[in-house]
C-alpha cells in the first residue's frame, strides 16, 4: 500500500483507501422479502438476513417482495448508475413460473414483445432478448420445486436487457398467464451458483467488475 512519502498527490491516497474499502456481495434473496434495510411497514427486510452487512450498503437495482433470487449489494454508490445509466446494457435472466399451460401462439407473442403500462400510463413495446421453455426447472435452480406444479401451469427462461418496474409480471399478466415464481438467476456473468436462498457471497473489487461487465 502506499506511504504518504511515496509522492503521490495528498487527495490520491485517501481515493485509494477509500475505493479499497468498498464491498460487493451477492444475496439469493428469499420470497417475500423487501429489498431494503429500512421501512415504515412491517415486512421482512434485508436486516433480517444471518449476515453482517457493513454501514452504508444498498441494493443494486429492483427486485420485488414476491420475487427471489440473485440481488447485488454493495457499498460503493457510483454501482447503480454504472451498470444502469451506461451506454451498455446488461442482461439479466430469469426463470419464471406462470399460471397454466402456455400455447405456442401465446409462447411465440411473448417471444415477440408484449404491450405493457410503463410510468405515467404510457405503452410500451416490451421485448425478451431470449425466451425459452423450460422442461426441468430444478436444473436450473435447485430451489425450483413448487407444490403448485400439480396444477396446469408453465416454467420459462427469459433474459431482458430492459428493466422497467414489475416488467416481466406485466408481461405474464398481459398474456393472460399470472406469475407465480420469478426468480432472478443472473446478471452478466454474476449468478447464483452455489448460493442457497438467504445466502451471502462476497466477491472482490476485480472480481464484481469484471463479472458484472462494468468497465
Amino acid at each position: 500500500m502506499p506511504r504518504p512519502n511515496d509522492g503521490f498527490p495528498p487527495g490520491a491516497i485517501i481515493f485509494f483507501l477509500v475505493k479499497m474499502l468498498y464491498r460487493y456481495f451477492i444475496l439469493n434473496k428469499p420470497a417475500n422479502m423487501v429489498s431494503q434495510f429500512v421501512s415504515s411497514d412491517h415486512v421482512p427486510l434485508l436486516g433480517n438476513i444471518d449476515f453482517q452487512f457493513p454501514e452504508g450498503t444498498h441494493a443494486i437495482g429492483r427486485l420485488d417482495k414476491d420475487s427471489e433470487g440473485l440481488l447485488l449489494l454493495t457499498t460503493d454508490k457510483k454501482i447503480t448508475r454504472l451498470i444502469f445509466s451506461g451506454k451498455k446494457q446488461h442482461k439479466r435472466t430469469y426463470l419464471i413460473m406462470v399460471q397454466n399451460e402456455m400455447t405456442q401462439e401465446t409462447f411465440d407473442r411473448f417471444a415477440k414483445g408484449v404491450i405493457i403500462k410503463i410510468k405515467n400510463g404510457d405503452e410500451y413495446l416490451a421485448r425478451p432478448d431470449n425466451l425459452s421453455r423450460v422442461s426441468n426447472a430444478v436444473s436450473f435452480y435447485p430451489w425450483a420445486a413448487d407444490a403448485r406444479e400439480i396444477y396446469p401451469h408453465t416454467w420459462l427462461l427469459i433474459t431482458l436487457t430492459e428493466g422497467k418496474y414489475r416488467q416481466v409480471r406485466k408481461m405474464t399478466l398481459a398474456l393472460r398467464h399470472r406469475c407465480l415464481r420469478l426468480i432472478r438467476l443472473s446478471m452478466e456473468d454474476i449468478t447464483l451458483e452455489g448460493i442457497s436462498p438467504g445466502e451471502v457471497k462476497e466477491l472482490d473489487q476485480e472480481t464484481f467488475y469484471r463479472l458484472a461487465g462494468i468497465n
